[in-house]
Parts: C-alpha cells; structure tokens; sequence
C-alpha cells in the first residue's frame, strides 16, 4: 500500500507538470483511486486536464469458496473501482464486448474494446521447426499459463491418463505456476510417464517449446471471468501453427468460429475433455492441415490489430469530447 502510494504520488506529479501536453490518460483499475484523487485535485483548482479513461482487462479469477482474504478484497476492489469508473471518470476501455456488457459500462462511456493479440514474428519460426506427427509417436498436448485450480488443468490431466489406458497415446506437458501446482505434480508423480509439470520460462523461450508439441489447449470452465476473456494463450498456439483443444466457451467461440482448428469440448469435465481426447486420435493425420489454418487464422489477431481497434477508440473518444483535437 505504501508502494503504491508513493508511485501514485510521483506519477501525480509528472502529469501535473505535463498538463498542457498530456490529452489522454489511460490506465488500470489499480490505480483507479489515487487518479480519482488527482481528478478531484485538478476539478477544484480548474486546472486544464487530461480526459481520465480506464481500462479492463480481466475479472477477479478466484473461486470465491477458495480465495484468501486478501483474494476476496482484490475482488471486492476491482468491483468498486469498475462502479467508480462508470460515474467519475470520461470514458472505458475493455478488453471484450463480453466484458463491457458484464461490467455494465453505460454505453456513452464506452469508447471501445480491444482485445489480446499476438507477435506473429516471434512464432514465424515455430511452424517451421515443428516435427510433424510419425505414425507411432504420442500425441504431445501442452498448457502454458497460469496453473490455478479455477483453470480446470486437473480434469484433463486425468482425462489424458483415461485416453492412454491401453496405450500411450498422449503426452501432456504443463508449464507454469499457480496454487493448482503442488496437486499436478503429485498427479504426475502417480502418472508421471503422461503428465508432466514444468517451472514457467521466459516469454521468449515459449516459441521453443510449442514447436516440439502437436495440440495447445485451454480447458477453462464456462463462467463469466473466462467468458468475457480475450485468451493470448490460443492467439499464441493459433500463431505456432498448432490445432487446439478447447472447451466450447464464448471466448473461443468467437475467435474460432467456423474455422476447422479446433477439437471441441462441449464442457469443462473428465468425460467431455476425454471425448474431445478421442477426436483427436481419429483425426491425428489431420492435425499437420489444421495447423496451418490455425496460423493463418492468427494473422487475423495481432498486437498490431488491437492497436488499430485502442487507436479508433481514442479516435473516437476525443472526437465525442473535444472534437477539435487529433490522435498523434
């Protein structure tokens, strides 16, 4: 808390001096209070002032029956500062039209979305390197993310162990840390030979290790915080020329639609991930042309697209504002 009021206090005071050149000021739920504060300071005195825009990326992801205390008041938090924005501030931003119709942004607030995207230049390579599927060889499927329970990682952990009954036709590797970690790895030690767990790696070393896998998944539940997401994880397996297997939620409904990329599963528990496990050992000769689309389809969601969509919502936002200024 003292940390943030100390940084609040220095970035009060580098704006201040900048007000004459500062139009826009976009910025998190995080620091929603201390430039609510500095709004109120330049309202009072009748300084020039930037417009005060806020910006969403993501609900509170804790189970409420497993958050900690201090879970519980982040999310409490958030909420507030969602209220606040709404009544005191000029305008929104968020990451998902799902999103702004959950945080019930009123519409004259709403200055636009712009979802997650990815670097298509850092996994031009990755689709190049990749071995393409031998006939005999595991069907290697790999997580990287947060690894928290709300995740639903374990269900199709179990999921890979059931499909590989008979044979070992499936390898699951997952990489990355949360609370849900510890529980993996004591699942692994059980079923080691098909499940395994990694510590998370740097952003730039994560291209490396999609090319050595066939399938990325993204096994999340359908509730609201998933719903109304924008998941860089699937741009970035969509981008390495990977197929997924996802569960059948808005947030990757939307972004896939028709396009044949995906092995779906139509929930988030062991039977339905186990059956989308088993479409995929009867399409396995298929998975090579469905990459391809997938990387095909990435170039579609970009950073350089959500750039253009934050860039047409500023546009926007000052043209309903001060309609005498232009975006630089």
């Amino acid at each position: 808390m003292i940390r943030q009021a100390i940084f609040h206090w220095r970035v009060a005071i580098k704006l201040f001096r900048q007000l004459e050149t500062t139009d826009i000021l976009l910025f998190h739920e995080l620091s929603a209070p201390w430039l609510l504060l500095f709004l109120a300071f330049l309202k009072i005195g009748g300084r020039k002032r930037p417009l005060f825009i806020m910006d969403t990326r993501t609900l509170p992801m804790e189970p409420e029956d497993k958050a900690s205390w201090k879970e519980r008041l982040r999310g409490a938090f958030s909420l507030q500062m969602n209220v606040l924005a709404n009544r005191f501030f000029d305008g929104r931003t968020a990451i998902t039209n799902r999103m702004a119709e959950s945080l019930k942004i009123p519409p004259e607030k709403l200055w636009g979305v712009w979802p997650s995207g990815v670097q298509l230049e850092i996994f031009l390579q990755t689709t190049r390197r990749r071995d393409f599927l031998q006939p005999d060889e595991p069907i290697h499927i790999i997580y990287i993310g947060s690894v928290y329970h709300e995740r639903n990682l374990l269900p199709l952990a179990k999921a890979v162990t059931e499909a590989n009954a008979e044979k070992h036709v499936f390898t699951f590797s997952i990489v990355g840390d949360g609370n849900a970690r510890s529980e993996l790895e004591d699942y692994s030690r059980e079923k080691g030979r098909f499940v395994h767990i990694y510590q998370p790696v740097p952003h730039e070393e994560i291209p490396v290790l999609l090319s050595k896998a066939h399938i990325g998944v993204l096994p999340f539940p359908d509730e609201e915080k998933f719903r109304v997401s924008s998941p860089i994880k699937l741009f970035e397996y969509m981008a390495a020329g990977m197929p997924v297997l996802a569960t059948k939620i808005v947030c990757h409904t939307d972004v896939i639609e028709n396009n044949d990329i995906a092995f779906w599963a139509e929930s988030a528990d062991q039977d339905s991930l186990l059956n989308a496990l088993n479409r995929i050992t009867e399409n396995r000769e298929k998975l090579a042309e469905m990459g391809r689309r997938a990387a095909s389809l990435a170039q579609r969601w970009t950073w350089q697209s959500s750039a253009d969509k934050l860039k047409r919502a500023i546009e926007y936002g000052l043209n309903e504002n001060r309609p005498n200024q232009k975006v630089v």
